[in-house]
């Protein structure tokens, strides 16, 4: 899909601590760990670029990368059985792919970048290294994933996002 950002892309984790703690809607990803944390968990993460309407999800796809959402916004649609396409918008500070990153299953959605986005991805073997190496920043990782799936669930029109 996507490879890394180019060298002359400038990604800092502080601009994502920012814009989780900027996001005050249900939809907002935030680990409860600190700053010193929140460095040890980007040492795990892999910056990327997205060009607008450039495809990060692919409906169907078996990937199981999470995607967290610096900047920018993230439009998720899937055609179900009666041939509707439903929408939404994940914006800064929150994420995508973590539906799949928990149930192992095929990607439900398609999510693509509504304009310029810049996101830090954590593919599934990225996490069973942080599990192993600084469990306790796992934990708060997959706890705050977990919310935000239980928070989508119970919000109709966020359904969708969950990836």
């Amino acid at each position: 899909m996507n490879g890394p950002a180019a060298a002359s892309t400038q990604f800092d984790i502080h601009h994502l601590i920012a814009a989780t703690a900027g996001n005050d809607t249900a939809d907002v990803f935030r680990p409860s760990i600190n700053a010193g944390q929140w460095e040890l968990f980007g040492s795990y993460l892999q910056p990327l670029l997205l060009k607008p309407a450039q495809v990060v999800i692919q409906q169907g796809a078996s990937d199981r990368t999470v995607y967290l959402v610096e900047a920018g916004a993230l439009t998720v649609h899937y055609e179900d059985e009666t041939g509707r396409i439903r929408l939404a918008t994940v914006e800064a500070g929150s994420a995508v792919g973590e539906g799949a990153f928990f149930s192992r299953q095929p990607r439900n959605a398609t999510v693509q970048a509504a304009g310029v986005c810049r996101l830090w991805s954590m593919t599934p073997m990225r996490f069973a290294e942080l599990s192993n190496r600084q469990p306790q920043i796992a934990l708060e990782v997959a706890m705050a994933l977990g919310g935000l799936v239980s928070r989508r669930l119970a919000n109709r029109p966020k359904r969708v996002a969950i990836t």
